[in-house]
């Protein structure tokens, strides 16, 4: 097995990461590659083999080995495992990981491989859990340095990251992005110019930020994603909003809009977009597409 690492872990990361190696190997050759950059990755994939890769770390590290062997062109024939090391492990959720490591090791000896699903952009760029717009995003580009400072300060072996997430989500609540988007599912308009928007979700993945389910009936095995379109705008709707999106009932709302499809637009107003925690933008015009089946991962018999 070929165990890929993130080299900027902390050292509660490392220890983590350094029990679930030990059980692995009980059963198995390991070697355990730490990266720094795309560059240092694609390296390490070229050089992997047969073996079978196990990312250590959360939805961006899943994302971006994910990423990297879709650019190969490999992704389609391996198989992957996930040790979840990171902040939120969002997607580990949704596929039903264990959180604890030592569980997951055992899994990844143990499991199956099942095919997933995949979402690509125009660009060719792929989202494994999660990519959304508005003031989901806001969130996630206020939150991320307070993520990693609080991931970086942390309490004993408790990383302290996870409350990044709900820390920008408090911080954008203030001025939220309320923005004028078209929003398009299997070419059939959803949502025009003339209803405002507090923010777009298109999930592969069914939670975000360490288990906010923001698409909470998504399933990365059916072949569709979630689109989620909220139009609570007017300060009580936010609030209304906010409440069932912590019980996961926001979706039942008559301001929120939940369908599937196999492709979804947005465009209108310059919007920034999150993409399993990526953050870029700004964009006019983005649109993405599910490619079923397009990669396994070891997950529960």
């Amino acid at each position: 097995m070929l165990v890929v690492t993130n080299a900027e872990a902390g050292t509660a990361d490392q220890e983590t990461l350094d029990r679930a190696v030990a059980i692995l190997r009980d059963e198995a050759s390991v070697e355990v590659a730490a990266t720094r950059n795309p560059g240092e990755l694609d390296g390490v994939l070229h050089r992997a083999g047969t073996r079978r890769i196990v990312v250590a770390g959360g939805d961006g590290s899943l994302h971006a080995v994910v990423s990297a062997l879709h650019k190969r062109h490999e992704l389609a024939d391996r198989t992957l495992a996930l040790l979840p090391t990171g902040t939120g492990n969002d997607f580990a959720r949704t596929v039903g990981i264990p959180l604890e490591v030592e569980d997951a090791a055992r899994l990844v000896l143990e499991g199956r491989p099942r095919r997933l699903d995949l979402v690509v952009d125009e660009t060719g760029e792929i989202v494994v859990n999660n990519v959304h717009v508005g003031a989901g995003a806001q969130a996630s580009r206020k939150g991320k340095g307070w993520k990693e400072r609080l991931g970086s300060a942390g309490v004993g072996g408790v990383n302290l990251g996870k409350l990044g997430y709900p820390i920008g989500a408090l911080l954008s609540a203030v001025h939220p992005p309320h923005r004028r988007l078209r929003v398009e599912v299997d070419g059939t308009v959803v949502n025009d110019f003339s209803r405002p928007l507090l923010m777009v979700a298109i999930g592969n993945g069914a939670s975000v930020g360490g288990g906010t389910e923001l698409t909470p009936e998504a399933d990365p095995a059916d072949g569709k994603v979630d689109v989620m379109v909220s139009r609570a705008v007017s300060p009580l709707a936010k609030a209304g909003y906010a409440v069932s999106l912590r019980r996961g009932e926001h979706h039942e709302r008559d301001d929120v809009l939940y369908v599937r499809g196999s492709t979804a637009t947005v465009s209108g107003e310059e919007f920034w977009v999150s993409a399993d925690g990526e953050i870029y933008g700004p964009e006019r015009s983005r649109s993405w597409r599910v490619e079923p089946a397009a990669w396994s991962l070891v997950l529960p018999a």
